[in-house]
């Protein structure tokens, strides 16, 4: 193969790559516009804290997009990669249009909850499609570009924040104004990109036997491996832990900074841009850059570590602007090469191709619905009973995320994805003839 070929198809590769993790920008969008809004929309519509906690609840941060994993993972397994990227984002749209012209909180709960299922269902196939289609020994660059979208979404949406503050309510319109923009452009690109590869040869394969997989094919399939039990739980402790206390953070973190004693909503944001800034130039210079030649184990302890720390401080730590920025540098570092990026790569590689989208939705369904459950309370355990019991918590999760990731990460870099699927099935996947043909 000439250098021009490999070099074409390098170009070719982290252009999916770009516009697939484009996702990953609009999820975080979605997140932070809300989170630096929610306190406007209470003001104009009249709600109290526990409607603040269901509308988080719905959202792209929560139930919302646990719903769309839960319908779009099994559909990715059942009808291609391509066919979930290529719809999604429609729906966020329209979302996004509610969202922007709500004149009520009806139109702005169906506005959020219909970003929330477009995120879900986008998320998980974005994650599954770069992992499938990245070179082996750049795998861990090309799945952390994923983390680097969704590091630079919090920061242009803090940023947006802070310079539209003047405009009240109308700049957090513009702001989801803004995202419909970002997700109509993705959507127009991505229309050419191919279908991940692997799953078309796993398909055709299937397809060899005689096999008529359906819409729960992905998912019993799953189920049925008992190694597959292990790698799930493994990775809803290295995720779902860790993902409920960020989300909550993604969320509520102007409310944890004012009951840290920083009340200030322009420094609350500003201290937002530096944290999602230096998350994006941790996961470049960190995760990117030395995921698939470090032990991951030990990078992954490192980041989990820094995250356990920046909480204690926040928590513990005396009032004001200081340990505001140490928190903001610490966790932002933290998340960069942390459990969010291990666990788009883990998920890619501890299943086979002809369920991991459905694994990665199971599982982020599963985060997901955590997440909903700690927000229907967050706001009012943080109003009545403050930060450092609520930080019990935040430090439990974070702790056992630490060490379920740290114990049990697996030795995967540096092998393709059929390699890992050998060692771990012993030559045999399950093939789709054994699900019932009912299902």
């Amino acid at each position: 193969m000439s250098s021009q070929t490999t070099q074409r198809r390098t170009l070719s590769a982290w252009k999916a790559t770009i516009a697939v993790a484009m996702s990953n920008y609009i999820e975080a969008g979605a997140i932070i516009a809300l989170a630096t809004s929610l306190t406007l929309w209470q003001e104009a519509f009249g709600f109290d804290s526990g409607i603040v906690g269901v509308i988080a609840a719905l959202s792209a941060n929560a139930f919302g997009s646990a719903i769309g994993a839960a319908i779009g993972g099994p559909l990715c397994d059942r009808y291609g990669r391509k066919f979930i990227y290529t719809y999604d984002l429609i729906v966020f749209m329209v979302g996004a249009l509610l969202v922007t012209f709500s004149g009520n909180v009806g139109v702005l709960l169906a506005g959020v909850i219909l970003m929330g299922i477009a995120v879900g269902a986008g998320v998980p196939a974005a994650w599954t499609y770069i992992a499938e289609e990245a070179p082996t020994e750049h795998r861990a660059a090309h799945v952390g570009t994923a983390q680097l979208a969704w590091s630079v979404g919090p920061a242009v949406g803090f940023l947006l924040a802070v310079l539209v503050e003047p405009l009240g309510l109308v700049g957090s319109r513009l702001i989801f104004a803004h995202l419909f923009v970002i997700a109509a452009i993705t959507w127009w690109v991505r229309r050419g990109l191919p279908e991940s590869r692997r799953w078309k040869e796993d398909r055709e394969a299937a397809a060899a036997t005689g096999a008529r997989p359906s819409f729960f094919s992905g998912i019993v399939g799953l189920l049925k491996e008992p190694k597959n039990w292990t790698a799930l739980l493994f990775l809803l402790g290295v995720y779902g832990l860790w993902n409920t206390v960020a989300g909550q953070a993604g969320i509520f973190q102007p409310r944890v900074y004012e009951a840290a004693g920083l009340t200030d909503a322009t420094e609350q944001n500003l201290l937002q841009v530096l944290l999602w800034s230096l998350t994006a130039l941790a996961t470049y210079f960190g995760f990117m850059r030395y995921g698939d030649r470090v032990s991951r184990r030990w990078l992954y302890f490192g980041g989990a570590l820094l995250g356990v720390i920046a909480w204690v401080v926040m928590i513990y730590g005396p009032a004001g602007l200081g340990t505001a920025l140490f928190f903001a540098i610490a966790w932002g570092i933290s998340a960069g090469v942390g459990a969010q990026a291990f666990y788009g790569l883990w998920t890619a590689e501890l299943f086979a191709t002809r369920y991991r989208a459905s694994a990665q939705g199971m599982l982020f369904m599963l985060a997901r619905v955590m997440v909903g459950l700690l927000s229907l309370v967050f706001p009012i355990l943080l109003d009545s009973t403050g930060l450092a019991v609520l930080g019990l918590i935040i430090l439990g999760l974070l702790v056992a995320a630490m060490l379920i990731g740290t114990i049990w990460a697996p030795k995967t870099e540096g092998r393709t994805l059929e390699e890992i699927e050998h060692e771990r099935y012993g030559g045999r996947v399950p093939p789709a003839t054994e699900v019932p043909a009912n299902l």
